[in-house]
């Protein structure tokens, strides 16, 4: 298998560790879960990785030139900004080809005059169809509806069908069983 990641014995965190060493190993077009109960360290680790927060032991391996996108919890403030659903897919370099039907016409309107899920659904396009080698995606079902999980369910493993890594941490147990090759479970980095 051609690996995109190698995380070896990794303890990421934000001012001090915040996670037990992992090991994990992601291959191109592969699509692996992290799971494990809330403050286990998950979305830390994803912003490990992206260069939002600290390595503090182990190795993280990147294949050389690999490119990264990130989808995260955090929602932007949009009051009074005048940019599009077009020009935020301009910005990352996604192409709106495949988009589902009910966000197409919605292309051209300005992000806060889309609903919460409208905009959760484009910026998470936004992100899977950018051109990266790697894509992390931290509770990507969070503010979608039934239909739009199952657009993402169908089109996520489209995006690894094109040798894309796809890392995801998801609560969604079904949602992770129907897009996951396999699943790495986070243990808790407080010792009872």
């Amino acid at each position: 298998m051609n690996s995109l990641l190698v995380l070896d014995k990794v303890v990421a965190g934000w001012q001090g560790p915040a996670t037990r060493p992992i090991d994990l190993r992601l291959g191109a077009g592969e699509v692996v879960g992290l799971s494990g109960p809330n403050g286990v360290g998950k979305s830390t680790l994803l912003a490990a990785l992206a260069g939002r927060a600290s390595v503090f032991a182990g190795e993280v391996i990147r294949q050389p030139g690999l490119r990264l996108a990130l989808q995260t919890q955090d929602i932007p403030p949009l009051q009074g900004l005048p940019l599009s659903g077009r020009e935020l897919l301009a910005l990352t370099g996604a192409g709106s080809e495949g988009l589902p039907p009910w966000l197409l016409g919605h292309l051209d309107s300005r992000l806060d005059r889309l609903s919460g899920g409208q905009r959760h659904y484009l910026a998470l396009w936004a992100v899977l169809q950018a051109p990266a080698d790697l894509v992390l995606l931290d509770e990507p079902t969070n503010n979608l509806d039934a239909a739009g999980v199952a657009y993402l369910t169908e089109h996520l493993r489209d995006r690894a069908a094109t040798g894309a890594g796809i890392l995801v941490v998801s609560h969604d147990a079904a949602f992770v069983a129907a897009v996951c090759d396999r699943v790495v479970t986070m243990e808790s980095p407080h010792v009872a």
